[in-house]
């Protein structure tokens, strides 16, 4: 059977949406059950390395339900975040949660001018486009000089110990638990395939440099299997 990775352009860009819209009601749930929590942690990271101060602009890109719009808001409240998404239903299951000032975008062609804000967060959303350089580039144009860029995402682990457990866990407990909770087995098994076709953390690290980002680094956690990248412009 085909999956959304078998297809790329603008077919894979359409199946991804399709099955963001298939699981929003269920995303935060699973998000939470498959990581035991610690992706609470790791939003609270990403906002804490934007580093914000009163007044700044802040976009969370691939938003989802705006987990990261409402970690900014918690952290810096006169700051201004915006959140995008490309799918409507997530962006609706977000709206139940609180208000924020929400935009549909397309992380390929960013709705925004030029040094529009002063970071840019994203939370599990690169290694889902369908050019990575491209979206890079976009983020870099928002920001204003000297703005932050944050990415949390999976990321491609390196063979250790723990990497027959890691395999089990990606290709067999996720999905499973996606089929039980959501309904949506196929979108618990596109996971582990992106997570396993996306960048290595220090792949991602040459991508944002090629971007013109600087002081790019990054911490891996979860087993090597989720990586917090930041730089500046």
């Amino acid at each position: 059977m085909s999956t959304p990775l078998d297809y790329s352009g603008s077919e894979r860009a359409r199946r991804v949406q399709s099955m963001f819209t298939q699981i929003a009601r269920r995303y935060d749930l699973m998000n939470r059950i498959m990581t035991a929590g610690q992706d609470v942690r790791w939003r609270r990271e990403v906002i804490q390395r934007a580093q914000l101060e009163p007044g700044d602009s802040l976009l969370d890109l691939g938003a989802g339900t705006g987990d990261l719009a409402r970690e900014a808001l918690r952290q810096q409240p006169a700051s201004r975040p915006i959140a995008a998404d490309f799918t409507l239903e997530m962006m609706r299951a977000g709206q139940n949660h609180g208000p924020l000032d929400w935009s549909a975008a397309d992380a390929l062609r960013l709705p925004f001018p030029d040094a529009a804000f002063n970071a840019v967060v994203s939370g599990f959303l690169m290694r889902n486009v369908t050019d990575v350089q491209r979206a890079l580039d976009e983020q870099y144009r928002v920001l204003k000089p000297g703005g932050r860029i944050v990415i949390l995402d999976t990321t491609r682990p390196r063979p250790n110990l723990l990497s027959p457990f890691i395999w089990l866990h990606l290709h067999f407990v996720i999905p499973l638990l996606g089929a039980l909770l959501t309904g949506q087995r196929e979108a618990y098994t596109y996971l582990p395939e992106s997570t396993e076709g996306f960048l290595r953390a220090e792949e991602l690290v040459a991508r944002m440099a090629a971007a013109g980002f600087k002081k790019v680094s990054f911490r891996v956690k979860m087993f090597g299997t989720v990586a917090i990248h930041w730089g500046v412009k």
